[in-house]
């Protein structure tokens, strides 16, 4: 019970998160005008720190609390989200320049990718209970 759970909380906090992504592209991209790759970065930051908080506090539960634990998981947090910003890149940049895909559907099915990426890496290393926690 508590996987599903778990399951449905990161789902509805990816989604949240894939939100916050999309739109922040979009607005950056679109309305601030600013380049496809320039919008992508700050777009990512923006998702990382949402998603940051809202994993760790509503779907890990994780109830790490001392300074080296918290920075620990940040660390391996922005690592991992690190792979998934070049994972999301290499996406736009193949779908837009050689598909010649839309920038906003290319960011869609590129987000795809990156939240079953960071679904894994949440759940199996960053978030992933000490056997104090079990």
């Amino acid at each position: 019970m508590k996987n599903k759970i778990e399951v449905v909380n990161y789902l509805i906090f990816g989604i949240l998160t894939t939100v916050v992504n999309i739109a922040s592209f979009w607005l950056i991209n679109h309305i601030f005008g600013m380049d496809y790759r320039v919008a992508t970065t700050i777009a990512w930051i923006i998702s990382v720190i949402f998603a940051f908080i809202t994993n760790k506090l509503y779907v890990f539960n994780s109830k790490t609390t001392g300074i080296y634990s918290l920075f620990k998981e940040l660390i391996s947090f922005l690592f991992f989200r690190l792979l998934s910003y070049f994972l999301d890149l290499s996406l736009m940049i193949i779908l837009i320049e050689f598909i010649k895909a839309d920038s906003l559907i290319a960011k869609i099915i590129a987000n795809v990718f990156v939240v079953i990426f960071n679904y894994f890496a949440s759940k199996f290393v960053i978030f992933k209970p000490s056997n104090k926690q079990r």
